[in-house]
């Protein structure tokens, strides 16, 4: 996450909030030491931001994925 100064973020303000708006999200500081972080209103708190796992439960790898078509696959391949 990118980290500007107070006069750098009143310089660019409109930019950074336009990156904010896609998802990039930065921090504000004052004298080197972070006091805001700006996301755009949608975006999920941190810590709510679940990738791996988020379907766990919902279908079932069979046994033999790792086999599958492996006849066909191997035909492809000259053999």
């Amino acid at each position: 996450m990118e980290s500007v100064n107070m006069h750098e973020a009143k310089t660019r303000l409109s930019e950074l909030i336009a990156r904010a708006a896609k998802g990039e999200a930065f921090i504000i500081a004052k004298a080197g030491k972070p006091v805001a972080r700006v996301t755009a209103i949608d975006s999920p708190e941190v810590g709510q931001q679940k990738r791996i796992g988020f379907m766990a439960g919902e279908f079932k790898v069979p046994d033999d994925f790792d086999r599958m078509a492996q006849d066909e696959i191997a035909m492809m391949f000259g053999g």
